[in-house]
């Protein structure tokens, strides 16, 4: 959710996996993808803004231990 004041534009949701964690298929942004532990979901060509309040939903599918995401940010602003 983009609890900021103002639209965020270009918007991408980053995340970290515990090592082992790897991402096997994702989608609800233009790309999910995965380098090393961080996961990168980026807006779609279609939704590039993503307005003060409003929310973005990715869904992933990742083997590995079971496990919650963390550091999760929105253009380097960390989600609560």
């Amino acid at each position: 959710r983009n609890s900021g004041t103002s639209a965020a534009a270009n918007w991408r949701i980053t995340w970290t996996w515990p090592s082992g964690v790897t991402l096997s298929n994702g989608w609800g942004g233009g790309s999910v993808t995965q380098s090393a532990q961080t996961v990168t979901a980026t807006a779609p060509s279609h939704a590039t803004t993503l307005a003060a309040g409003a929310s973005a939903s990715i869904g992933f599918v990742a083997n590995g231990p079971a496990s919650t995401p963390a550091a999760v940010a929105l253009n380097g602003t960390a989600c609560t």
